[in-house]
């Protein structure tokens, strides 16, 4: 296995992007651009052979220049919604972009989904990717701390993407980071209401109207957002309001990733599992696309993909009884989530 790096297109006012590509034993190829860490292409095959992307994104820089949902980008430096877009850490006050009404969202106006990344790449027996690394300043967006950041993709020959994360900070600070994938594994010719979903969780955060969690830890036993059992997302998505959105409770100690979801795509054959270290995965059925052209200039619009991005819950800066964010100066944010292909 090997990286092939090239200019992906030029970001004005500061430089080059690249994107690189990695292609496994079986097929299965990687498109990653440094430009907000992004992933803009996952290619697999179907059961009969023939490969086909997997998440949406777009053709060129142009794209991912626009407004866009955070689509493939990681996000950062704190993932979800933070409420009234402020926290209190060790008695400061600190406020944030209002970037979502007066709300706090994927980690402000300039996260990391819009910045451009130092990359450096690797190819040994273990698989082959890239290694991000970026260096968020002290109140970047409103974040206390200078934060040291390094996330490594990798492909290997098990079919699987995987994705790591660390971080170090010179002050307590709140990190939470996730990739924000969106998954289609039909290559986006429909909506995803035929892609069969399980989540082997009983528990969910509860939210207010603007998707604000309320502290309450819910169960789904029984009603539509019950995915222990597989079924597909159409069965039940009208009787969510706008479709699905809500972080799921795991039950991992964070040490190994743990199995946190599976989707398969009963028609083309391709499955899609999703293990981490993190205590809660964000099932989003792209309730809010709309508007915008992707590849081949495929109009991206409502529940056309699902997200599962991998994270702690929403606003856990103000929420205490919540696994906790906290980055303090000497300890190492560590995070690893993998995305695992087959065909059934």
């Amino acid at each position: 296995m090997k990286v092939v790096r090239e200019i992906f297109g030029q970001i004005p006012g500061i430089g080059d992007a690249s994107l690189y590509t990695i292609t496994n034993s079986n097929g299965i190829t990687l498109k990653i651009t440094d430009y907000g860490g992004t992933i803009q292409s996952i290619l697999v095959p179907d059961k009969n052979g023939k490969p086909g992307d997997v998440v949406l994104g777009f053709d060129s820089l142009e794209g991912y220049l626009q407004s866009h949902p955070y689509i493939g980008t990681i996000v950062g430096r704190c993932a979800g919604r933070i409420s009234n877009a402020s926290f209190i850490l060790d008695g400061n006050q600190y406020r944030l972009a209002k970037n979502h009404g007066r709300n706090h969202i994927h980690g402000g106006t300039t996260g990391y989904d819009k910045v451009l990344w130092q990359a450096s790449e690797f190819a040994d027996k273990k698989g082959a990717g890239i290694t991000l690394e970026y260096v968020s300043h002290d109140l970047e967006e409103g974040y206390p701390g200078y934060l040291r950041l390094r996330v490594t993709y990798t492909l290997d020959d098990d079919n699987q993407v995987c994705l790591d994360y660390q971080a170090t900070t010179d002050k307590s600070t709140h990190i939470n980071l996730t990739n924000h994938s969106y998954f289609n594994l039909n290559g986006a010719v429909a909506e995803v209401y035929d892609h069969e979903l399980w989540i082997p969780s009983s528990r969910y955060v509860v939210t207010d109207q603007d998707l604000i969690p309320t502290g309450e830890i819910g169960s789904v036993e029984g009603g539509p957002l019950d995915f222990r059992s597989p079924k597909l997302i159409g069965k039940d998505i009208n009787e969510v309001e706008g479709g699905f959105d809500l972080c799921y409770v795991l039950e991992g100690d964070g040490t190994e990733p743990l199995l946190a979801a599976r989707v398969v795509h009963p028609e083309s054959g391709r499955c899609m599992e999703t293990f981490t270290t993190e205590p809660g995965i964000q099932f989003y059925s792209s309730n809010f696309l709309a508007d915008i052209r992707g590849k081949e200039r495929t109009p991206y619009r409502k529940h056309l993909a699902l997200c599962l991005e991998a994270q702690h819950f929403p606003d856990t800066p103000n929420q205490p009884d919540f696994p906790s964010t906290l980055l303090r100066p000497g300890e190492t944010y560590n995070q690893r989530t993998m995305y695992k292909f087959s065909n059934v």
